[in-house]
């Protein structure tokens, strides 16, 4: 997406379109963070009809603007005695549901546009999870890939020196994301705890299994991509079954939703970086996947070097490869319109999105218009988040649940948030439609509490 490019967008209502008018003139040359308002107020325009107490409230201009945002400097020293500079962000956008909650992303791409969009998504995302827990997100434009251990730390340390004073179990609460995993959690952690003299397990979510992360949490927004993808077979009287996933990405969301197609009868025949894709029709072997890319941090043409079922194509886009079920893993507007086309002509039946917003608006269109089953990001990827919400509750109890226990409670929770989805499609005239769906879902649970709580 480009900063003037909205031929892909559909209109909106009268009542939408002047809050739209405003964002893009408040928040120049951000053209993520349009794209996401933008999808939202097209799915909200029914609601905005019917409940006219919303618009008179003002509760769409409030929503778009986030509550704070906080830009600041990182200065760290690598490993020769250089000084480095980065910047770092978060953007917390609405505490009306519970303390914010979102992840920090370390990547060279990481901006405001795309913080803003990702804080933005995390609203309705979060609303879905039933949990209590308002949205938020941050990052850097810091790249941790061929840094060493100690490298990472020296930013990480830097990164929390500004942000603690930000943060806390009742008010904000980060996790991971691209580029920050349980290494980079840890350092963050560690120093949080460092400045501020208190362990408070619950202020930050994603942490290790010995010292106060939950089961599941590695694994659960890829487990829940997949579980959303079988509520929506299901309603067609379809399972995983048999089924070819393609799967895009090689990280946590990635690994785990080729591991848990597996489980459920599935194979799982894709993973890629930004070098390429592997194709290996005998099913991806997560272990290898994970080895090469969790402990060696290598490349994906490490797989096929190592696989003698599978191979590697530079370049190129793994929606190339015919599939029935797309898992979209890796980063945002990742599946192009042509991309969507190649998928529908190759018959792929259900796309859920385990990257936030993978899919620009011409494939979401394009998959809609051909009635290809499509679950947006702030459904189908919420699994990450709500089995956050179940750490920070193990951590207020100091309680510890067994991983059998805790992935029980994300394939409930996913379950009620395809059908909260489903219903409000439903109610509003889009039956199917899981982007309307979600968003109004998420959409009516922050307006309620936003008219209950006053003008703040």
């Amino acid at each position: 997406m480009t900063e003037n490019d909205t031929s892909d967008f559909h209109p909106l209502s009268v009542l939408a379109q002047p809050i739209f008018d405003d964002v893009r003139a408040w928040n120049p040359n951000e053209p993520e963070f349009h794209q996401a308002v933008h999808e939202v107020l097209h799915s909200i325009g029914p609601v905005l009809e019917r409940r006219p107490d919303y618009v008179d409230a003002g509760v769409l201009e409030r929503l778009v603007e986030p509550e704070r945002q906080v830009i600041f400097r990182v200065p760290w020293v690598d490993d020769s005695g250089k000084l480095r500079v980065n910047r770092g962000y978060r953007v917390q956008y609405s505490s009306v549901l519970g303390p914010y909650k979102g992840g920090l992303r370390f990547h060279p791409s990481v901006n405001i546009s795309i913080i803003k969009f990702l804080g933005f998504e995390q609203i309705f995302k979060n609303a879905l999870t039933g949990q209590g827990i308002g949205g938020g997100k941050g990052g850097s434009n810091f790249d941790p890939h061929g840094r060493s251990d100690a490298e990472v730390m020296r930013f990480c340390q830097s990164f929390m020196n500004e942000l603690y004073r930000h943060l806390g179990e009742h008010t904000d609460v980060p996790a991971g994301d691209i580029g920050v995993g349980g290494r980079e959690i840890g350092y963050l952690f560690g120093q949080y705890r460092k400045i501020t003299n208190r362990h408070e397990s619950g202020m930050f979510t994603g942490k290790g299994i010995g010292w106060g992360g939950a089961q599941v949490r590695t694994e659960a927004t890829g487990y829940g991509a997949v579980f959303f993808a079988q509520e929506m077979l299901a309603v067609h009287g379809e399972s995983l079954e048999g089924k070819r996933v393609g799967v895009s990405g090689s990280g946590n969301v990635a690994i785990y939703a080729i591991q848990k197609a597996a489980q459920l009868g599935a194979t799982a025949v894709t993973a890629s970086d930004s070098s390429g894709y592997v194709v290996d029709d005998a099913g991806i072997d997560v272990d290898l996947l994970r080895q090469i890319k969790e402990v060696e941090r290598g490349r994906i043409v490490e797989y096929a070097k190592r696989r003698p079922s599978a191979r590697f194509v530079e370049g190129g886009s793994v929606w190339e490869v015919p599939v029935d079920i797309a898992v979209p893993s890796a980063t945002q507007n990742e599946v192009s319109g042509a991309d969507a086309e190649a998928l529908i002509a190759n018959g792929v039946r259900a796309v859920s999105e385990g990257a936030n917003m993978p899919c620009v608006p011409a494939a979401v269109a394009a998959f809609q218009q051909s009635d290809v089953l499509f679950a947006p990001g702030k459904a189908a990827n919420a699994g990450g988040v709500a089995t956050s919400a179940l750490e920070m509750s193990q951590n207020a109890a100091r309680q510890r649940w067994g991983f059998d226990d805790s992935e029980r409670r994300l394939r409930d929770i996913m379950s009620d948030i395809h059908h909260a989805a489903f219903d409000a499609a439903e109610r509003y005239g889009a039956p199917g439609d899981y982007v309307a769906g979600a968003n109004i879902a998420g959409f009516e649970r922050v307006a309620n509490a936003m008219l209950a709580q006053g003008v703040i």
